[in-house]
């Protein structure tokens, strides 16, 4: 439970679902955590007498970003692991999506966490040890993304610019990404139809369920651990097994329909 003791963690998006779980997370595994968004949640992280702190910055600015890199030195004195986890996108049909939009999509989720990932690692030469940067992708990144196309190609430049890094930083840092794939939230809950359609597309995945947030936590301390330490430039798929072709379910329920 304890190892990622002495390191000291920076989570983007943290105050997120699964930010949070990332940074409750890295806290019990030992590490000083320091997280940012653009609205400090009501309730920061603790974990036994430690809480997590919380800089405000919106990560598209490389001076708000460099900011939060700035405390952790300040207060730590060093930066051993940086996991790129904010982003996102709403839908928007490509043929109604305005060039502002699309650069901001792209900015948030590729341009952002490259950019801070060169900011951090000139912190992460400092730090005794081999550093770790975990970027989170998406199954978007993957296959095809429908009404989230700039997101989908971001999250895809995404997972190139992992390889790059961990090519060019290694031995000092190592550089990976999980490939994330549906993940039940309550929030999501309507996005899906309702608890109805939520369960519908829950049972379309091998494992019958959704990720938890937890499970992408998971991955986050196993990636940054000794136990992974010969992986970097990987893309680690934490979705369930994949989504199962949609022409399969309508097939057997053609079949079923005879």
């Amino acid at each position: 439970m304890n190892s990622l003791l002495g390191k000291v963690a920076i989570v983007t998006g943290g105050a997120g679902h699964i930010g949070r779980a990332i940074v409750i997370q890295l806290m019990e595994a030992g590490a000083d955590v320091i997280f940012c968004g653009r609205r400090e949640p009501e309730h920061l992280p603790e974990h036994e007498g430690r809480q997590a702190i919380f800089v405000a910055a919106d990560i598209r600015d490389p001076e708000q970003s460099q900011a939060v890199i700035d405390v952790a030195i300040e207060r730590f004195g060093r930066l051993d692991i940086l996991v790129n986890n904010a982003g996102g996108s709403p839908p928007v049909d490509a043929a109604q999506a305005s060039a502002s939009f699309t650069n901001k999509i792209i900015q948030l989720n590729l341009v952002a966490p490259l950019v801070m990932s060169q900011q951090a690692y000139n912190a992460m030469a400092r730090a005794e040890g081999v550093a770790n940067i975990v970027n989170i992708s998406s199954v978007s990144a993957v296959r095809s993304s429908p009404g989230t196309a700039a997101y989908g190609a971001a999250k895809a430049g995404l997972l190139n610019a992992t390889e790059s890094l961990a090519m060019e930083w290694g031995p000092d840092v190592r550089v990976n990404a999980l490939i994330v794939g549906l993940v039940h939230h309550d929030a999501g809950v309507e996005h899906y139809g309702g608890e109805e359609g939520f369960k519908k597309v829950a049972n379309m995945l091998p494992l019958k369920r959704m990720a938890q947030p937890s499970d992408i936590a998971n991955a986050v301390i196993f990636l940054c651990s000794e136990q992974a330490a010969y992986i970097s430039g990987a893309a680690l798929a934490v979705h369930g097994g994949g989504e199962v072709p949609v022409f399969l379910h309508l097939a057997a329920e053609a079949r079923s329909s005879e």
